[in-house]
């Protein structure tokens, strides 16, 4: 007890003494209490006080759902449901009154690949969005690609390139490359194309996914601290063990959108045929459209593309960036299909989409709004065990998934978690396939906005159809688009740049920006 006593009177003395807190220096010894709340501040709220319905960033209900599925454990509602269905932004499918019996979960597969394309690939309509290993512990990666394994889907290696423990199980991979060019880079960190086709045409990679910018953080490079570059890391990625790990802003192996349908052009060619595409977070809308005005001057067509939202994702970021950069999935996966539509290109060009996405009427509200297949990122590791501690930055993750402590990750069973990853995704697909059943409808191709309806407040409603501008074929290359916005952002688009064409307001013709 003197001890104790002694212990605190000399804590007493050190907070009167300090000067860099002002609260320990009024109140010392039980000043400490704020910053002991503090710590425990996420945890009081996530179990004590958050709702079941209180999405932050994903809500109580939401998580639950996962881990029932992923468990093989009943999603019944009982007394029906927790939302407010007259509340602002409620949405809902329309059921028909001749349902069908519900349709075969395993024939929902797209067929992913155009005309360019020597190898098509047949994805799920739900796969895992990309997560690299160095953010992911090994264990994580092994069973997530098991899982994907037993399931019939595929797994996205995420930028950090493939590693030895994406390569185990046999899962299907998705490989991107993104700025860093991780895996396939000279000593300079430029893109070597040996290096790229040592990997590209192993049987195991089924598609090459160029990324361009990520929900987290669209328009911001990464460091990966040399401290975190193990010899296992550096391996994986071509990388000196120790070094800070940069993945910059923007690609070195093109400039303008002419130079980047030629950058895909090459990886396909290096892989053997197999499909590829690009990965963005949706930003100036004539960017795209320049890359779109590419494919139509040249004629090379990527096989997909993936559109990723500013709901951010499990990539750590600045705040702002997080908050404030980047254009929203639902609005970036309308505005891409659009441009497809009305460039006369949507039908050689899939669509995945990728973004808070975790139950089957997630999927249904994408699919109807353009999508062909989604992926999802958080919905996965939530199958791993991931308890939303928020702590992936700082690895010391509780549950073993975004850390590279070898202490932590071996908490993870890789067995029992890759079960857990096939359940979370069979049972989902399934459960689309009832609602589908349940509106009529035999497939996801058949999904279109006038299945889907929006509250707009308490006394209106309306379908994705009529709230919603949609373009017809060719609008955009022939001029006739009903929606200004789409018409004066295509006439923006060059393709020898991703600057904009801009109008002298002097003389009121158009000139052309500087890159």
């Amino acid at each position: 007890m003197l001890t104790i006593l002694v212990a605190l009177c000399s804590l007493g003395v050190w907070d009167l003494l300090q000067t860099r807190h002002a609260i320990l220096r009024n109140y010392p010894v039980i000043g400490h209490v704020r910053w002991l709340v503090e710590m425990i501040r996420p945890e009081i709220r996530q179990y004590l006080l958050e709702s079941d319905t209180e999405a932050t960033p994903f809500s109580r209900a939401q998580r639950s759902l996962v881990y029932r599925r992923a468990k093989k454990e009943p999603a019944d509602h009982p007394f029906g449901t927790l939302i407010d269905v007259y509340g602002k932004d409620y949405e809902f499918i329309q059921q028909s009154l001749a349902p069908i019996v519900t349709p075969d979960p395993a024939s929902f597969r797209i067929v992913i690949g155009n005309d360019q394309c020597a190898q098509p690939y047949s994805a799920s309509i739900l796969n895992i969005s990309a997560m690299s290993f160095g953010a992911l512990s090994a264990n994580a990666i092994r069973a997530l690609n098991k899982g994907a394994a037993m399931g019939g889907f595929y797994h996205d290696t995420g930028e950090g390139s493939i590693s030895a423990y994406h390569l185990e199980a046999g899962g299907d991979i998705v490989w991107q490359i993104a700025s860093g060019y991780f895996g396939c880079r000279d000593e300079d960190g430029r893109f070597n194309p040996v290096r790229f086709a040592k990997q590209a045409i192993l049987p195991q990679v089924k598609m090459i996914e160029l990324k361009l910018s990520q929900g987290a953080k669209p328009g911001h490079g990464g460091v990966l601290p040399g401290r975190k570059v193990t010899a296992e890391i550096a391996r994986t990625r071509n990388v000196p063990i120790g070094v800070d790990c940069i993945s910059p802003a923007r690609h070195s192996a093109f400039e303008t959108p002419l130079e980047m349908l030629a950058f895909l052009d090459q990886l396909r060619a290096l892989s053997g045929g197999k499909p590829v595409g690009f990965k963005l977070c949706v930003g100036l809308p004539w960017e795209f459209m320049a890359i779109v005005k590419a494919m139509i001057e040249t004629g090379i067509v990527p096989d997909f593309i993936v559109v990723d939202g500013a709901e951010g994702g499990t990539g750590a970021a600045p705040a702002e960036f997080s908050d404030h950069v980047g254009v929203p999935m639902r609005e970036g996966l309308l505005f891409i299909h659009n441009t497809l539509v009305g460039a006369g290109l949507r039908h050689r060009v899939r669509l995945g989409a990728a973004g808070k996405l975790i139950s089957a009427f997630d999927i249904a509200a994408v699919l109807a709004m353009g999508a062909d297949w989604v992926n999802s990122a958080r919905g996965f590791m939530f199958a791993l065990g991931c308890i939303q501690s928020m702590s992936c930055h700082t690895n010391r993750c509780p549950t073993g998934i975004a850390t590279q402590d070898t202490g932590r990750s071996r908490a993870l069973v890789v067995p029992d978690k890759a079960e857990r990853v096939r359940r979370f995704h069979d049972r989902t697909v399934a459960a689309l396939a009832e609602m589908l059943g349940a509106a009529g409808l035999s497939h996801p191709d058949d999904l279109h906005p006038r299945h889907l309806v929006h509250r707009i407040d308490s006394a209106e409603i309306r379908q994705f159809d009529r709230m919603h501008y949609f373009a017809t074929p060719n609008d955009l290359v022939e001029n006739r688009a009903e929606s200004s916005f789409y018409q004066s952002n295509w006439n923006l688009a060059q393709t020898g740049s991703f600057a904009p064409v801009s109008q002298d307001h002097a003389t009121g013709q158009l000139k052309r920006e500087a890159p």
